[in-house]
């Protein structure tokens, strides 16, 4: 356990100058878990004595602002829920008897524990709900009477192995930056983290492990629609395997036969249905309808800007 103000430290680097975990390890030498649950708002249990009792556990109270607290995770931090909004949800919409500082003792204490909960649920697995890989594909079309090649921007998330497919005509910065937008909005939402190889749409410049010059659009993009980037070792195309495979899926079962393209915008609706039907056979793995585990993956996407 670490002393309060290395905890208060740690929030600060987090919180006040938006640090990720892994710059904040780098700077404070801790081990990455430790640094992941006190940035991330979990306070020593001694500290926080809480008597589980009253209106908001008792009368259920709790439980509604549990699901807020879990739905605000997905939005930025300057959209979400105050406990006063709370407050004045519970009062308003469910009569509320309680005082507002019954409201901000309960999430004060529930806040962490549910961070601490979530975190936990998904380091269990390989492939959290919500996270995605992306790359592009080539394709053949039938344009005019005469066969063409494009682009196939394709975005998987490996938990449920659902993919979403847009079109284009090249592969430089404009075209993935809108292919990623429509994709996005295909998915109803952003993922949580975004797995990319070194992609020169995106990528300047590749360093040491992780770390990685992008380009400024891309940096903007990834600021408007708040995700975390994931990028891969170079030549290490098995980091985003996911994606690779719903590649070659992709061709093997929907561009064999060189399908038909009137135009681009007519191309991407006939692959936003193929995909979509694609999401009722079962998971290779789980034995499950994809469109099924599809269901938790989108609960965990964050919210469209």
């Amino acid at each position: 356990m670490l002393a309060m103000p290395e905890v208060n430290y740690i929030k600060h680097l987090r919180e006040n100058e938006d640090l990720s975990i892994n710059e904040i390890v780098r700077k404070t030498g801790k081990n990455w878990r430790t640094v992941k649950k006190y940035a991330d708002g979990e306070v020593p249990l001694e500290t926080l004595p809480f008597n589980k009792g009253g209106m908001m556990y008792e009368d259920g109270f709790g439980e509604i602002v549990d699901c807020w607290l879990e739905e605000d995770m997905k939005l930025k931090k300057k959209e979400r829920r105050t406990n006063k909004k709370m407050f004045e949800q519970l009062r308003d919409e469910y009569s509320f008897k309680g005082s507002y500082r019954t409201v901000c003792d309960y999430v004060q204490h529930r806040r962490p524990k549910i961070k601490e909960e979530r975190s936990t649920r998904y380091e269990r697995l390989e492939h959290p709900p919500g996270e995605a890989q992306v790359d592009f594909g080539n394709m053949t079309v039938v344009k005019d009477g005469a066969y063409k090649d494009i682009k196939i921007l394709i975005l998987s998330f490996p938990y449920s192995n659902a993919g979403f497919a847009y079109p284009l005509p090249a592969e430089n910065s404009e075209c993935f930056l809108e292919g990623l937008k429509q994709l996005f909005k295909q998915a109803r939402g952003v993922p949580t983290h975004l797995r990319i190889d070194n992609l020169t749409a995106a990528v300047l410049a590749i360093g040491k492990g992780e770390k990685r010059t992008y380009t400024d659009s891309f940096l903007r993009f990834q600021s408007h629609y708040g995700f975390e980037v994931q990028a891969c070792n170079p030549a290490s195309g098995h980091e985003k395997g996911n994606v690779e495979k719903k590649v070659g899926y992709t061709r093997n079962n929907f561009f064999v036969t060189a399908p038909e393209m009137e135009d681009f915008s007519q191309l991407a609706s006939w692959m936003q249905v193929k995909m979509r039907e694609d999401r009722n056979r079962p998971h290779y793995e789980k034995g499950i309808a994809i469109e099924q585990l599809w269901i938790e993956d989108e609960k965990q996407l964050k919210a469209l800007p």
